[in-house]
């Protein structure tokens, strides 16, 4: 009998099974990296091993079954002139044609269960198994070993695999997420004071425009975002759904007490979903932080107060947040990311951000608060190109709660030119986009796409303490913004008998360099951001711009 080949036909049905054939079964790899730069050059100091016994929860990705194909519909499913433009598939429908097959998934749960892992979670149409077991078990699954590192620039040990995990299994995976712990998710939010101190400057100086704001001390709140870039009363978000992805949970009397304090009622359901058994409670008694959590909902729902319902996605490992979020029903058709970290391949959540544009979904990241991007100043997940980078600027309006009047690039605004080496999109090689005033590059994704304001002007609720006015800012304010401005043009195709827009970056791209450009945009042309300039047209400050009021939505719903 060949048992290579047999596997390859089955499942693994029985450990017998197993047994008889695995020393003929070549090992696989997986399809994405795993091990750190830092631990396999000696960068971090080995310091031991983990325990044998010591229990990790882990996500395991099956891989597409047809990358190209789906590669190759996501050009059709956003080109105007093919019959298949904005004809999104279902969660069911994508397994169906681009997911991992039956058997293949069978044969990932019973390889886990095989060594003694308990399965505790994921689906066939999520493309994952989430499974828990000990250190032990999962080296024997895996080849791996797992040891502890002194962590290079922090100042703490994280565990790491020695080597590129394998199987027994007589195919390829896609990748396995927890097996380190080396970048743990920052929020995209930064404190005017602490900045102040490490850039020796005065917090005074760094708030010019904390005047306009219809908050305490004049700060901005979600309802003034509203006015100033939307303008109008008639779309609320009525009907979308919205998510918000997150690493913590979150203590929603922190909700409360900012809707009780601006004497504003928030009438949107909000559902605190753990996809993995992470915890949605965020105490600051037993040292959680749930700041950027909740500044995540005000900006969101002060954007869009009618939404048919809010959920956070609380979850350990980034996979399985994804692997929610593109399931879940009701499906999230806009997404709000204010966290970012460094994996260790940025391909690992292609297969979910490409799955999401086939979906109709638009995953909105933070572009990050430390200037230009570089190796030291991650752009992930902003500079993926089937994401939407949103950076910062710093917004004037008229009056408090009143219109738009001005605006310039934020001075930490992150952008630049894709670190992690992601190839210029199509969207981005439009003749008009990049040219010699913005120094955007040809080869390389550049970002962000879009902005809003990000300046320290924000009334902020957290921790269940006292609340601030214009101590926070950051691009995690604006990232949740502009996928609640998107629900509202959502609403408004819903409305006119159309499907709602799906990824809007092919969409803005085009006709950012067309004559409607204007009408749909502020377009900033002063300030600048680390290496880069805000210019006329697209830039790497602040992207094309922030929303004209009604510009954009009135765009998408004319081209349907």
């Amino acid at each position: 009998m060949d048992c290579k080949n047999s596997l390859k036909s089955i499942a693994f049905v029985a450990v017998a099974t197993v047994g008889l054939c695995a020393f003929q079964v070549q090992a696989e790899n997986f399809q994405t990296r795993h091990t750190r730069v830092a631990a396999l050059s000696g960068q971090a100091q080995l310091t031991g091993h983990l325990p044998g016994q010591q229990t990790l929860q882990i996500d395991v990705v099956l891989p597409l079954s047809d990358p190209q194909g789906l590669k190759d519909y996501l050009a059709l499913l956003y080109d105007p002139t093919s019959s298949s433009y904005r004809q999104f598939l279902s969660p069911q429908e994508f397994t169906a044609l681009y997911g991992p097959s039956q058997q293949d998934y069978d044969a990932t749960v019973r390889y886990l269960q095989v060594h003694g892992m308990t399965i505790v979670g994921g689906t066939r149409d999520g493309m994952d198994v989430q499974a828990r077991g000990t250190v032990a078990q999962i080296e024997s699954a895996f080849h791996v070993q797992m040891n502890t590192y002194q962590h290079p620039t922090e100042n703490r040990t994280f565990f790491a695999p020695d080597r590129e995990p394998s199987t027994d299994l007589p195919f390829a995976l896609w990748h396995v997420s927890g097996l380190d712990n080396y970048s743990i998710p920052q929020p995209r939010y930064v404190n005017r004071y602490e900045y102040a101190s490490a850039n020796h400057v005065d917090p005074a100086s760094l708030v010019s425009h904390a005047t306009t704001g219809s908050g305490p001390s004049a700060s901005f709140l979600g309802s003034d975002m509203r006015a100033a870039y939307y303008g109008g009363t008639t779309l609320t978000g009525s009907g979308q759904s919205l998510g918000l992805w997150e690493y913590y949970g979150t203590d929603l009397a922190d909700l409360n007490t900012y809707y009780a304090n601006v004497k504003q009622t928030n009438n949107v359901p909000i559902t605190l979903l753990s996809v993995d058994g992470t915890s949605t409670s965020c105490v600051h008694a037993s040292g959680c932080d749930d700041t950027e959590q909740t500044l995540d909902m005000t900006q969101a729902l002060g954007m869009a107060p009618g939404l048919a319902s809010l959920t956070m996605y609380v979850g350990s490992t980034d996979t399985a947040i994804l692997s929610s979020m593109t399931t879940h029903s009701p499906l999230p058709t806009t997404v709000g990311c204010s966290w970012g970290w460094t994996p260790a391949d940025p391909k690992t959540l292609d297969p979910y951000f490409q799955k999401m544009a086939a979906q109709g979904q638009n995953f909105f990241a933070a572009s990050g608060d430390s200037s230009t991007w570089s190796r030291r100043v991650e752009a992930w997940p902003a500079d993926d190109d089937y994401v939407v980078a949103v950076g910062g600027t710093d917004l004037v309006t008229a009056s408090a709660g009143g219109a738009w009047q001005s605006e310039t690039a934020w001075v930490d605004s992150g952008g630049g030119i894709s670190p992690d080496k992601i190839a210029i999109p199509s969207w981005q090689k439009l003749s008009g986009v990049i040219n010699s005033s913005n120094k955007g590059s040809t080869t390389y994704r550049n970002g962000p796409d879009v902005s809003a304001n990000a300046n320290f002007s924000f009334y902020v609720c957290a921790n269940q303490t006292t609340c601030t006015a214009n101590t926070y800012g950051g691009t995690s304010f604006a990232a949740p913004m502009w996928a609640a401005y998107v629900a509202l043009a959502n609403q408004q195709l819903v409305a006119s008998g159309y499907k709602t827009i799906g990824f809007i970056n092919p969409f803005i791209y085009a006709d950012s360099i067309t004559s409607q450009y204007g009408t749909m945009f502020h377009d900033i042309t002063s300030g600048k951001s680390g290496s880069y300039y805000a210019v006329k047209g697209y830039d790497l400050v602040t992207g094309w711009g922030s929303p004209n009021g009604t510009g954009i939505i009135n765009a998408i719903v004319s081209q349907k």
